[in-house]
């Protein structure tokens, strides 16, 4: 089982690494081809990769963040995150064919 944490933003991996993900891969960029049944893919992820990793067997930890927007395009470190109540939430996508 491999753990991927998905993030361009160092302080949301550092936050991400405090939550129990420890010997997690971080990556900038997930390539579903990369999963396997049961890996955990933590982070923030468009809508159609979240699904393809949930038909790979894959979990998906979103991090999930009310900001205000006063804080939007501002870099956050880990401590920042945790003050704003950040928070990883399962979820399975599933895409839904016209």
């Amino acid at each position: 089982m491999t753990i991927y944490l998905i993030s361009r933003h160092e302080g949301a991996l550092a936050w991400m690494r405090t939550q129990g993900l420890a010997g997690a891969v971080p990556v900038r960029h997930l390539d579903p081809a990369w999963l396997a049944p049961g890996d955990i893919v933590a982070g923030n992820l468009p809508l159609h990769l979240a699904a393809e990793a949930s038909v790979r067997g894959a979990r998906f930890l979103h991090l999930a963040l009310d900001l205000p927007e006063v804080l939007r395009g501002h870099p956050l470190g880990g401590r920042d995150l945790a003050a704003l109540g950040a928070r990883l939430e399962e979820y399975r996508v599933l895409r839904l064919d016209p």
